[in-house]
């Protein structure tokens, strides 16, 4: 199973990419950050995937990399 990067958009702030291989036959995702009010963003990650037995595991995972994701960020975070 590999990651393949679809399209980088920087004015966007989005991530697109396809997961190749492993258990899935489609598999794409897209990440995007928005801006939600002075000193605020919000981190959108939604996964298209077949087949959708996989829906539960891969959400979970999902939750897993979001949790990090926030911890990261929020640890190099700027004082308010």
């Amino acid at each position: 199973m590999r990651e393949v990067l679809v399209d980088l958009d920087d004015d966007a702030h989005r991530l697109v990419w396809s997961v190749v291989g492993g258990p899935y036959t489609h598999h794409n995702d897209v990440a995007q950050v928005f801006a939600d009010g002075p000193g605020r963003t919000r981190f959108v990650w939604v996964a298209d995937l077949l087949p959708g037995d996989l829906a539960a595991r891969t959400g979970a995972l999902m939750e897993q990399g979001t949790a990090v994701i926030k911890e990261t960020l929020e640890a190099h975070a700027l004082p308010a």
